[in-house]
């Protein structure tokens, strides 16, 4: 039984994490939403490692985003994180949103991934 809020995502996250895995050819893209930020990697958890990151924080985004912790801010990190896949050669991914509802920041992140040309 979850007592929290936090312990609650943290089971929503285990529980998905059994059916999502990201390989060589489809890493995982992976969100992680604070109250000020949005943060996404892209993991290829056969090696274990990051192959492409970016959030509200990454300098390409400096003095693009006023407010880090709103939708657009979340579709800005969407796009550059899709850029950064493009760039490695990324065309798919599975999608894990860590936990958090399909709502809002992370889905507002997700399509726009989507539309910047990502594949999942």
């Amino acid at each position: 039984m979850a007592f929290n809020r936090r312990e609650a995502r943290m089971r929503r996250q285990r529980r998905a994490r059994k059916r999502i895995f990201g390989t060589d050819n489809k890493p995982r893209l992976s969100v992680f939403r604070s109250a000020n930020h949005i943060y996404a990697q892209i993991i290829d958890d056969d090696s274990a490692t990051t192959l492409a990151a970016a959030s509200t924080l990454s300098p390409e985004l400096k003095g693009v985003i006023k407010n880090a912790g709103n939708v657009e801010s979340a579709r800005k990190v969407g796009e550059l994180i899709a850029k950064k896949a493009k760039e490695k050669g990324i065309e798919q991914v599975v999608f894990d949103r860590g936990g958090n509802l399909y709502h809002g920041r992370v889905q507002a992140l997700a399509e726009s991934a989507r539309e910047a040309g990502l594949d999942f």
